[in-house]
């Protein structure tokens, strides 16, 4: 494998429709994105085997950004100008998505993200498939103080925009809910960090008062498995001081041993353990692609298949995988999930989906204790004041993604 552009199987070049698929597979978040690379190269053998698109063999474009933010710049343009890409399928830090936006913007490209992400943003060209705040960061702290009791909170997270948009939300959705700012302790760590001892101490120590307390955690990456490590180096159970993660999944907990962390939580909008027919028909058949009877599958991963199926159903629709065509098209087109509801793309450019929380289990799953009705992703968060009078609506008349309802005028934020 060569660190260029990689054509899997190779096609002449006008019998194909082409789809990017830009994720690390190398770096500190291959951990968690080289699954979604997998995803892809599956989805499309799936449609490649009931006729394609519009005629045609799809064929998957694969680059390696390498965890490296610029990089995915780089490699989008690749896969645009070079490659001639009808969509691309990638991302999952903030960093790298914020990155490739221009790219996007300026060669009026497609991208469909896969994660969740901590909103302030809707951008023409870029379809947000994983969660908007709304969607799992507010509920999370919602079910911990309503079920749990919690009165103190560590938000931990790696320092970069995702973490530090979300927590700004939470500080300020827990301070109107009447939280005192000394009950609120804030700490940023770099990607790949590997030494929680003081951390992990410091949180020992904060929820030590009396008071309820519990982390919150966006820690993004392979940092995840030294911190649950000291967590349980620590004894920190989750009846003393419960773990909900918003980037930990399936992947992340798989080939270690979660005896110790049983208990603690993760908010999705997804988890492999939903036992519904749709769900279960997705997991044989991605098992059997992979050849692993024992692969695992997570939110992104259905995150990836609701943007694939609704950009092949906008395809069809529009007759042609010219942007601004699909772009029309896809506002509205429902598709299944894999929890036995519907996905919906809306006019900002997000998803309805249900939140649920989940409690990790000793076999590394997450069995279900609670999931909401469908809830509409709101791209710009009403907890902040400066966001708060923001919409986005693609659709005329509006068709911006920073509508200021006071004013009355586009460009209302960056």
């Amino acid at each position: 494998m060569t660190m260029g552009a990689i054509a899997i199987p190779a096609f002449a070049q006008d019998e194909t429709i082409k789809v990017g698929v830009l994720h690390s597979l190398s770096g500190t978040m291959a951990i968690s994105e080289t699954t979604l690379k997998d995803t892809m190269l599956f989805l499309i053998d799936e449609q490649n085997k009931k006729g394609g698109l519009l005629g045609k063999q799809l064929e998957a474009v694969v680059v390696d950004p390498a965890s490296d933010w610029p990089l995915f710049a780089e490699k989008a343009r690749e896969l645009i100008e070079v490659n001639g890409v009808a969509a691309v399928f990638g991302c999952w830090t903030s960093s790298s998505r914020k990155s490739v936006l221009p790219v996007f913007e300026e060669l009026n490209s497609i991208l469909f993200y896969p994660v969740q992400y901590e909103g302030e943003e809707s951008q023409r060209n870029v379809f947000y498939t994983g969660a908007a705040p709304n969607q799992q960061a507010i509920p999370a702290v919602d079910y911990l103080m309503e079920n749990e009791g919690v009165e103190r909170w560590v938000l931990a997270g790696t320092d970069y925009v995702y973490p530090q948009t979300t927590n700004k939300i939470l500080e300020q959705y827990l301070m109107d809910k009447g939280v005192a700012a000394e009950d609120i302790m804030i700490n940023y760590t770099p990607f790949g960090h590997s030494d929680w001892q003081t951390i992990v101490s410091d949180i020992k120590t904060f929820g030590s008062t009396g008071k309820k307390t519990a982390v919150v955690s966006t820690i993004n990456g392979d940092a995840n498995v030294p911190f649950y490590k000291e967590l349980a180096n620590q004894g920190i159970k989750a009846e003393d001081i419960p773990v909900v993660a918003f980037s930990v999944g399936e992947e992340e907990l798989a080939g270690f041993d979660t005896t110790p962390l049983v208990g603690h939580l993760a908010a999705w909008n997804y988890f492999q353990s939903v036992d519904v027919p749709e769900n279960e028909a997705f997991i044989s058949a991605w098992q059997t692609f992979m050849n692993d009877p024992e692969k695992v599958t997570n939110d992104p991963m259905e995150a990836t298949v609701i943007g694939f199926n609704l950009w092949v159903q906008a395809v069809e629709k529009a007759g042609t995988t010219d942007t601004d065509a699909v772009l029309d098209a896809i506002i509205g087109l429902e598709t299944p999930n894999l929890t036995g509801g519907i996905a919906k793309m809306l006019p900002n450019h997000h998803l309805t989906k249900p939140v649920l929380i989940g409690e990790i289990q000793a076999d590394g799953q997450f069995e279900v204790v609670s999931e909401s009705d469908l809830v509409p992703g709101d791209a710009w968060s009403d907890f902040l004041p400066e966001s708060k009078m923001i919409e986005a609506d693609w659709t005329a008349p509006i068709s911006c993604g920073n509508y200021n309802t006071e004013t009355k005028t586009c460009g209302g934020a960056s």
